[in-house]
């Protein structure tokens, strides 16, 4: 099985280290995409490196923008990353500009999304339906 997961923020850099090396273990081959929404040494380069992570496959660069600008580019680049890689499942974190244009992406292109989320860190939950 091949999954592409996109990744793009220092809280999913944490959360797909332990995931990837799961993958890993179960024999699945991981594709990681990094949109450099996070794209400094101190806000991307440093988890890599500290929590012993593969470096991605591909780096997109895609950061420092609007929101729109940011998340309209990652559509358009990882549309043509999925074409090239052909995943059977596309993983996304959390609910950054990462992961809307990663599931966007797949989405729109008929593959199955896996999402993964740590909760709810504000402990408000005034918005949640009951």
């Amino acid at each position: 099985m091949k999954i592409v997961t996109i990744i793009g923020a220092r809280p999913q850099f944490i959360k797909a280290s332990v995931v990837s090396r799961a993958l890993l273990a179960s024999g699945a081959k991981e594709v990681m995409v990094h949109t450099g929404q996070h794209f400094n040494e101190n806000m991307s380069d440093v988890f890599f490196d500290e929590l012993e992570m593969r470096k991605p496959a591909y780096n997109l660069g895609i950061g420092g923008c609007s929101h729109g600008q940011n998340t309209g580019r990652m559509i358009d680049t990882i549309e043509h990353v999925l074409m090239d890689e052909k995943p059977h499942w596309v993983l996304v974190y959390g609910d950054t500009d990462s992961t809307l244009a990663g599931a966007l992406s797949a989405v729109k292109m008929h593959i199955p999304v896996a999402h993964i989320e740590a909760g709810l860190r504000s402990f408000n939950r005034k918005c949640q339906k009951r």
